[in-house]
């Protein structure tokens, strides 16, 4: 699906004009696909509302899965320094969307990123990146949660990496169980956040407000 929708935006004279970057071969299969399900749902796709949904939808879908485009493992390499600094970095409240793969209805939330250097650090942004490349892709909360704490142990290899995600799934909510109000937290520790004293420094940290 490579290239994709970028935000990209030229500077012009007046204003910025938006340039979008789509791989057109599979927005053409894709609305193809979208077309024939808006008409077994009992819809006239050549009304004028629904014209063109087909091709608004395969720009969308390609957009929220962009995330197979990226690779975590480089946005961190891309910015990685050396620094004497062996104490909790935390970067908490992160927005997370993304898509559940087994409805292909999305869950939302934030997730809570913390490590403790072993040499090396990165740019406080990539920890957000590397939640975002994960969470555009169909995903399920506990895999996303160690997927991110993974990449982030084998990449900087620090002394402990610490993952909380609180997420609402739309799943639960607009069909099957409908209840509206239910959160999912899933967590994932490596190394000196399996110890509870520096596990509790996080779990307070990332409930505090503090800013």
């Amino acid at each position: 699906m490579n290239p994709i929708n970028n935000g990209d935006y030229e500077d012009l004279e007046f204003g910025y004009k938006r340039i979008d970057k789509w791989n057109d071969e599979n927005i053409k299969k894709l609305s193809v696909h979208y077309r024939g399900i808006i008409e077994l749902v009992g819809e006239d796709t050549l009304r004028e509302g629904l014209e063109k949904t087909p091709l608004r939808v395969a720009k969308a879908i390609q957009f929220l899965m962009q995330g197979y485009n990226h690779n975590p493992e480089e946005i961190i390499k891309s910015a990685m320094f050396r620094e004497d600094y062996q104490q909790m970095v935390l970067v908490k409240d992160i927005e997370i969307y993304s898509m559940c793969e087994h409805h292909m209805i999305p869950f939302f939330g934030k997730a809570h990123v913390a490590y403790i250097p072993d040499k090396y650090i990165t740019g406080l942004s990539k920890i957000a990146r590397v939640v975002e490349a994960f969470a555009r892709r169909l995903q399920v909360q506990e895999r996303l949660t160690t997927q991110i704490r993974d990449c982030i142990q084998e990449t900087l290899n620090p002394l402990g990496v610490a993952v909380v995600i609180e997420a609402q799934h739309l799943c639960m909510m607009m069909r099957g169980i409908q209840k509206q109000n239910s959160v999912t937290t899933t967590s994932a520790f490596t190394g000196e956040f399996l110890k509870v004293a520096t596990r509790e420094e996080f779990i307070h940290l990332i409930g505090s407000k503090l800013h």
